[in-house]
């Protein structure tokens, strides 16, 4: 989900069992908000979104043309109208501005909580599966470096685990196996993608 699904990153570390043989040393590094979105949960979530949110896109998409469509009606008329039908056409091009302003803010409020819900919800779904990978293959810190504020300016690809925990994430979790690629969300503005992270 592109802000599908736009969304704010998650802070990561995960330490391993006390329990290990040997105390472990590894650390790993995972685009967490990629990942998420690459499963099939994700995509299935992006699809479902999408088609929410879809009729106010086309709404909010009419009444922007609609608004186009009296400012340019001004630009051609402004030396033929009357001064009173400039002023109420001016009028109306400010109250449909300031109406077109307000919906769209508050679509995008909508969507950004939906998106957070959901980015909460199979994010929490994903740490069980990133806990357990790194029980198993002794790695002591894996980091999220969706955001780009993160201080991680380097990552070797060997260290990107973010492949292996989708398909372990799409494993543990087969209810929706059958759910078609996602596509962009249809809201009134995108999710920043998930930046990549500099390899070797």
């Amino acid at each position: 989900m592109k802000k599908i699904f736009a969304f704010s990153a998650m802070a990561l570390a995960v330490a391993v069992s006390a329990h290990a043989q040997a105390a472990p040393t590894k650390v790993a590094v995972i685009q967490v908000q990629s990942a998420i979105l690459q499963t099939k949960d994700g995509q299935k979530a992006a699809n479902e979104l999408q088609a929410k949110f879809a009729p106010k896109k086309a709404e909010l998409d009419k009444k922007q043309t609609d608004l186009q469509a009296m400012q340019d009606q001004l630009k051609k008329g402004q030396a033929t109208m009357s001064e009173d039908a400039r002023t109420k056409l001016m009028r109306d091009i400010d109250t449909a501005n300031t109406r077109l302003q307000r919906e769209t803010q508050d679509a995008q409020t909508d969507l950004d909580e939906e998106q957070q819900k959901i980015m909460q919800e199979l994010g929490n779904k994903m740490m069980a599966v990133i806990e357990k990978y790194s029980q198993q293959n002794g790695i002591a810190m894996v980091i999220d470096v969706s955001n780009p504020q993160t201080p991680v300016l380097w990552a070797a690809q060997a260290v990107d685990i973010t492949n292996e925990i989708v398909k372990l994430y799409d494993q543990a979790n087969p209810s929706a196996a059958g759910a078609a690629p996602a596509a962009r969300p249809a809201a009134p503005a995108s999710a920043p993608a998930a930046p990549a992270v500099k390899k070797k």
